[in-house]
């Protein structure tokens, strides 16, 4: 079977009688061959060599020649022309001629089909080790399970340059073949799954620190994770590209303390998403996605669901989730007003990959409805201890009745009264919030935009076992790079435990709880 990637290319033709020697550096031609042998040596070695441009073929498809186990080596066979990683931890090296079985710069394809909880990896620019971990290179992670809750859980899912640029939903599905795809040029690694391009990272001129894996030469690697279920090769394919290729200057990233602490959260496993984008401001979705993968920070896409909004039905909710299908990227509603619950059925909402809603739109006790951002709305604020009580009431019940994932905007107050924010939320109106939070699951936002919570209230809601998401509630096509939540996890001590992921259908806000 041809790899995906190749279908549609033009067939082979009965003129076809010789091939051309890759590496001889000569003009001459191999050995000419008869069409009849030809065309066996096609079907049994599918890749065997595909021109220049394509590559040449790393696997036989019958036999691990060219391959080397560093130890446990029956962890690796040959199985229906796949190479299959099943058994105790260890890694499969390639040591055959393609690339002298090292690699500088290189474009690299393989199939590959994981089985429901597998893990697995591809390893490069590392060298051969007889037993333990790989100490050396970069590791292209596959892995599409939820890892759960607990100090164990790994969120870094296939695709992910892991640790330095890492991808924290699944793409693809198990029990599914897919194309990954992994090009080193110069300074830069890129790498596709299914065509799409998810990362983009471009090594700075100096190294970062002391543990980060730097650009070089080296081996090809399989890896197999101890106990995982199989995962299957097919169809690998490399392209040694010119030794000679450079990086321009201009494209490398300059290195800040903001720089440094993004990677080292990806190196230590931090949930890196800023799931509070929208695409307004003419912010692009393609403009996102190259910033994405520029910063290594993940995007939650959001669009706004309420009365007077982009969405307002079911059938809206389809529209903008198709348009969004396929993209490397989560995608979230933002229910807005306290309206959103009654417009959209649970089964529909429950395709987000995530809701939030905040309480800057509410209704006081006589019916006047307000939009704390707007002055004109909120007007004068004789009584802002009365005020306060309102606004935490009315929070706590979004927290205890609306089915939503992540409470944003959190403890936000009008112009009128913000000033006082550090007296207004006092301990025991922090706590209301806190504890309902930590009562109904709902992670709480730390905010770019507003730069909320106070380090008071995170350090309270840390203690209480509550988790946080990171958002930026952009108005225009500037991101940033989250840096109050870089500020607030140094301040507060957050690790890794205590951020936000995704949970899997079943267990959504949407479906766990009932709206109203």
């Amino acid at each position: 079977m041809p790899p995906l990637w190749w279908r549609g290319k033009p067939a082979v033709t009965s003129s076809i009688l010789s091939v051309r020697n890759p590496r001889s550096g000569k003009d001459g031609f191999m050995a000419s061959m008869s069409r009849r042998n030809l065309l066996a040596s096609l079907l049994i070695l599918p890749a065997a060599w595909c021109g220049a441009d394509d590559g040449a073929s790393l696997f036989d498809g019958r036999s691990l020649d060219g391959w080397k186990a560093g130890e446990h080596h029956r962890s690796f066979r040959v199985e229906g022309g796949k190479i299959v990683a099943s058994g105790p931890a260890a890694h499969l090296f390639y040591t055959g001629r393609v690339g002298t079985g090292t690699f500088k710069n290189f474009d690299l394809k393989a199939e590959v089909l994981a089985r429901p909880g597998a893990c697995s990896g591809i390893h490069f620019h590392t060298q051969f080790q007889s037993h333990g971990p790989l100490e050396t290179g970069f590791k292209v992670q596959i892995n599409n399970a939820y890892a759960g809750e607990g100090d164990d859980r790994d969120c870094r899912k296939t695709g992910s340059l892991y640790g330095i640029r890492n991808i924290y939903k699944a793409l693809v599905k198990d029990d599914e073949w897919f194309n990954l795809r992994v090009q080193v040029r110069g300074k830069q690694v890129q790498v596709w799954l299914n065509e799409v391009q998810i990362v983009d990272y471009i090594e700075p001129d100096q190294p970062t620190d002391s543990t980060t894996p730097t650009i070089g030469r080296g081996a090809l690697a399989l890896e197999c994770c101890g106990g995982s279920p199989p995962v299957y090769f097919r169809n690998l394919v490399a392209n040694p590209l010119p030794d000679d290729l450079q990086t321009p200057s201009e494209q490398l990233p300059p290195v800040d303390d903001v720089y440094r602490q993004l990677l080292q959260m990806n190196q230590q496993g931090y949930p890196v998403v800023d799931y509070h984008v929208h695409l307004k401001g003419g912010l692009t979705l393609e403009q996102a996605l190259a910033s994405s993968r520029r910063l290594g920070i993940m995007y939650g896409i959001a669009v706004n669901g309420g009365l007077k909004f982009p969405i307002t039905t079911d059938a809206g909710v389809e529209n903008f989730l198709a348009s969004m299908k396929g993209q490397p990227c989560f995608v979230g509603l933002q229910g807005e007003g306290r309206e959103w619950v009654t417009l959209f059925s649970r089964d529909t909402i429950a395709k987000f990959d995530y809701i939030f809603t905040d309480c800057m739109t509410f209704s006081d006790d006589h019916g006047k409805r307000m939009r704390l951002w707007i002055p004109e709305e909120v007007g004068e604020i004789p009584d802002p201890e009365q005020f306060m009580e309102l606004l935490v009431s009315r929070i706590v019940g979004i927290l205890n009745h609306e089915p939503i994932d992540i409470h944003a905007n959190p403890t936000f107050l009008p112009d009128a009264i913000a000033g006082d924010y550090d007296r207004l939320w006092t301990p025991e109106r922090m706590q209301r919030v806190i504890e309902a939070a930590k009562a109904n699951d709902v992670a709480i936002e730390i905010n770019n935009r507003y730069r909320i919570p106070s380090a008071a209230f995170i350090q309270r809601a840390k203690n209480a076992g509550v988790k946080f998401s990171f958002g930026t509630n952009n108005g225009d096509p500037d991101l940033g790079r989250i840096e109050y939540a870089l500020a607030m996890i140094k301040q507060c001590g957050l690790t890794w435990q205590d951020i936000f992921i995704p949970k899997p259908d079943g267990q959504k806000a949407a479906q766990r709880r009932s709206a109203g």
